[in-house]
């Protein structure tokens, strides 16, 4: 991925120096007794933050005996390098970067939220997905972004091969959409919503309620192979925060909203408009669906999509990457 804008640049490395930290607030107790340390990355969104924003506010981290440093990503892919190099231990990813634990890259250690943030935004005048033919399209590859783009395509009748696809990280695609370089993106909320601004005309040709019938599209928590396989009571502590950081955002969206725009410096209103392209998940709904495997047929029906795009060679049990029994047996 390329960064060719210095200000696009500049925009990271402020939200990094912005968010990156360890939480040091709330209840001395600590489980399991010590004090472990964890590096969490994450998205600078409400999918991919509110938890870790709970985490800080409600003093989380050290309830559960964790010193966190939580370092900002602008997609799925780089944490998951991250986390084989071991320069992360957990991170956030959203739904187009799932097919990377299903390859074997990482275990999915706790389901998140169902995201309906992706779109195919195009250029005013151009009105539905078969005007693309041709055209030159960016997206953030293996993201959600990729994924939406890619059913899109599919449903319209064209492939990959019949536009122009030019692989941008997210700040180059705000800047390349709004100075016209690119005639059309697969992107996501609350980004857009930046473009919006500068482009008021642009059009939404695709969504993910679009492909409701067929395709989930779940975000999630991965952890890296090595720490889960190695480090049982830091992936225990991790899942406990999680779990009780899930627990209270259901309840109390409205001030997880407020720690989450807090976190990332942003208005609450542009951050409970971002939690609206999302549904929230209850712990009760995560456990039920682990239990009655609602979310081994979330995952098939995303393998399934990987497979006909060609992100992975074949179809892969859900079971081999998600530890669905640690998320529910934390709960013990």
């Amino acid at each position: 991925m390329k960064k060719t804008l210095l200000a696009a640049a500049a925009v990271v490395v402020a939200l990094s120096a912005a968010a990156c930290g360890s939480d040091d607030s709330g209840d001395s107790s600590a489980s399991g007794g010590g004090t472990t340390h964890v590096d969490f990355g994450y998205i600078a969104d409400f999918n991919g933050a509110s938890l870790l924003a709970v985490a800080d506010k409600q003093g989380l981290w050290k309830k559960h005996g964790l010193d966190a440093k939580v370092s900002v990503f602008t997609n799925g892919p780089l944490q998951i390098q991250a986390l084989g190099t071991g320069d992360l231990d957990f991170g956030y990813i959203g739904p187009g970067a799932m097919w990377l634990p299903a390859s074997g890259k990482a275990k999915v250690v706790a389901l998140n939220t169902l995201g309906n943030a992706d779109r195919v935004i195009a250029q005013a005048g151009i009105t539905s997905m078969d005007q693309l033919k041709g055209k030159t399209i960016g997206v953030p590859e293996g993201t959600s972004g990729d994924m939406i783009l890619t059913l899109a395509l599919k449903k319209a009748g064209l492939t990959r091969d019949d536009v122009k696809i030019v692989p941008m990280d997210a700040s180059t695609i705000v800047s390349a959409f709004t100075s016209k370089q690119i005639d059309a993106a697969g992107f996501w909320y609350p980004a857009i919503s930046t473009i919006k601004k500068t482009v008021p005309d642009l059009v939404e040709l695709a969504k993910n309620e679009d492909f409701a019938d067929t395709v989930s599209f779940p975000t999630a928590f991965v952890g890296g192979n090595d720490v889960v396989a190695n480090e049982k009571d830091k992936t225990e502590k991790v899942i406990g925060v999680l779990r009780d950081a899930i627990q209270y955002r259901s309840e109390h969206l409205d001030e997880t909203v407020a720690a989450t725009a807090e976190m990332l410096k942003l208005p609450a209103d542009q951050v409970k408009a971002d939690a609206a392209n999302s549904k929230v998940l209850s712990l009760a709904d995560l456990d039920g669906y682990t239990k009655d495997g609602t979310i081994e047929k979330w995952l098939s029906g995303m393998g399934d999509y990987f497979v006909g795009a060609g992100k992975l060679p074949s179809a892969v049990d859900p079971k081999t990457y998600y530890t669905g029994d640690l998320f529910t047996g934390a709960a013990k």
